[in-house]
């Protein structure tokens, strides 16, 4: 016979956090996710520092210029790994102007026409 035990804390998902101007937001928070328009860098240091804090398991979206502005939190994070995982995403204004900062990364390891 098979006794199964419930666990004290109850499971959640992990959260999906997107930080960036409000046209960019706005979509996520459409599909629920917990969204922060026209937040600062100031505020991406908040929301990592929570997370970290709360224990959370989430995906957090930056917009561009937020994932470049740095800060105490973002690096941990970013130089850690582990709950939350931080990612950029394009600027809505000007996606084709876009290139991640991996691109960098790739062309280094396999040569300048990798990603032709």
């Amino acid at each position: 016979m098979i006794v199964r035990r419930e666990t004290a804390i109850p499971t959640v998902g992990a959260r999906l956090v997107v930080l960036g101007s409000a046209g960019l937001t706005e979509g996520f928070g459409l599909i629920g996710a917990q969204v922060y328009p026209d937040a600062d860098s100031a505020k991406v240091e908040e929301v990592l520092a929570q997370l970290v804090k709360d224990g959370s398991e989430a995906l957090v979206l930056l917009e561009s210029n937020l994932a470049h502005a740095g800060g105490v939190w973002l690096n941990r994070l970013r130089n850690e790994g582990g709950r939350v995982v931080v990612t950029e995403l394009p600027p809505l204004s000007a996606p084709h102007d876009y290139a991640p900062a991996v691109d960098d990364l790739v062309r280094a390891v396999l040569g300048p026409d990798a990603l032709k």
